[in-house]
């Protein structure tokens, strides 16, 4: 598995290594050119979401009629163009364009979808938490690497570098990447977006996916422009080239509590905990970072946002994947995605409009206050996803009618894996046994 899925898990951790290199500073470089307003700044940190929320059902879409690489490869075009035009932008309009075309290239449901594929349903939770870990590595990464390159090279080189990086991505998907088998669902093979929201574990992880990236650029929207501003405006008056004093702390921390937190949600299946902590942890670093009396305390709070989001990032798409039936699993990812994304959007916006219009402890309140709604909501409606064994047939051996006529409440779903001819039941082993399964549907 590590062999099939690291490529892939590379080229989307490439390209989101560039996109998170340049958040850090993205704020206080925006605002420095001509015509920049807070409003325009939290639209160019989030604005690449935006057009990434529009273009994730085309893109997932396309990929089903042209098949997925050729999709990835247009994508990766498409961002690595982005980058070019964001790195030689000499004002605030040009900048917002490649953000918006870096969107434009929305390649992440193609790279999930590729996954399911490639992986089997027993090892796919593991598949996508592998895929989580090195998205947040390289969050991480970002975080130390980003101002310390942005101070001493400036923010376009940051740019330049993250066109450079799409560049590998390439590299990999023709080098690396396998071709996916084919998938033909028979259970239940219709699927509905009506379906997948009523599921109230599948919406609560679309609310958390969403809450956690929008709250990601309302983050990156304030550190920056808090520590850099005079006290007069309410700032701590750092240095740009300052700024890695905040975020290496953070990323050291996020980095340690990444790994105890997968291994709890995924081995001793704790994901709610997990869940549950990481949301405290928002709430506790909103406050400190609206209402710190001092740049310690306001470190405090980037520290603890930063571990809240590392402890999420592993688990995410794992559990939808969990969460959904082999059938709505890229349906149910692209809408977490796309959800995901335009709430990224929006944390950018909202941020900057309230900088504009209010300040930042009105922000660390009302975000205060989400919180705790959140983390009640999650509460109440999430639970921990059933453990699932899967019994693996070859297709001549079954009886295809029996296998049509197949109910029983601890089977989860079945389908048929074409490639390798195979059936594969997903059922609960505690209360059917894989005799009677196979008794069930033998020839």
């Amino acid at each position: 598995m590590f062999k099939t899925i690291m490529p892939l898990s590379a080229i989307l951790s490439l390209r989101f290594l560039g996109l998170f290199l340049v958040l850090p500073v993205l704020s206080v470089y925006a605002m420095s050119m001509e015509g920049a307003t807070p409003l325009l700044v939290g639209v160019i940190v989030g604005g690449y979401a935006l057009t990434q929320a529009i273009f994730q059902v085309p893109f997932g879409t396309i990929s089903d009629k042209i098949g997925r690489k050729p999709t990835l490869f247009v994508g990766l075009l498409i961002f690595m163009a982005g980058s070019v035009i964001a790195a030689m932008s000499s004002d605030i309009y040009m900048l917002m364009v490649g953000r918006f075309l870096q969107g434009a290239g929305a390649i992440g449901a193609v790279v999930t979808a590729m996954i399911s594929d490639l992986v089997p349903e027993e090892t796919r939770g593991k598949a996508m938490a592998m895929m989580g870990g090195t998205i947040a590595i390289s969050f991480a990464l970002a975080m130390g690497l980003g101002p310390v390159l942005g101070a001493a090279y400036g923010v376009d080189f940051l740019f330049w570098l993250t066109a450079g990086l799409a560049g590998a991505a390439m590299l990999l998907l023709f080098t690396k990447v396998p071709t996916p088998p084919r998938i033909r669902h028979i259970y239940h093979n219709t699927t509905k977006t009506s379906d997948i929201l009523k599921d109230p574990n599948l919406l609560g992880m679309i609310i958390i996916n969403g809450m956690q990236k929008g709250l990601m650029t309302v983050a990156f929207v304030l550190i920056p422009l808090i520590l850099t501003n005079t006290t007069d405006n309410g700032g701590f008056g750092w240095e740009k080239s300052e700024l890695w004093m905040a975020y290496l702390p953070a990323m050291v921390f996020g980095l340690i509590a990444m790994g105890p937190a997968a291994v709890f949600g995924e081995k001793y299946n704790k994901s709610k905990q997990i869940f549950l902590l990481s949301i405290v942890l928002f709430i506790i670093a909103f406050i400190l970072m609206g209402y710190a009396p001092s740049a310690t305390i306001f470190i405090v709070g980037v520290v603890s946002f930063f571990i809240g989001f590392n402890m999420m990032e592993p688990l995410v798409q794992s559990l939808i994947s969990k969460y959904s039936k082999v059938h709505q699993k890229g349906a149910a990812l692209g809408i977490s995605n796309s959800v995901a994304y335009f709430m990224t959007f929006l944390g950018g916006t909202f941020a900057g409009l309230m900088l504009d219009i209010s300040s930042a402890q009105m922000i660390g309140a009302s975000l205060g206050v989400v919180g705790l709604l959140w983390l009640i909501y999650t509460a109440v409606t999430m639970n921990n996803p059933l453990k699932h064994s899967h019994l693996f047939k070859a297709i001549d051996h079954v009886d295809m009618d029996k296998l049509e006529a197949l109910e029983h409440e601890a089977i989860a779903e079945w389908y048929i894996n074409e490639t390798e001819n195979l059936v594969v039941i997903k059922y609960r082993s505690d209360e059917i046994d894989e005799k009677t399964l196979l008794e069930k549907i033998s020839k």
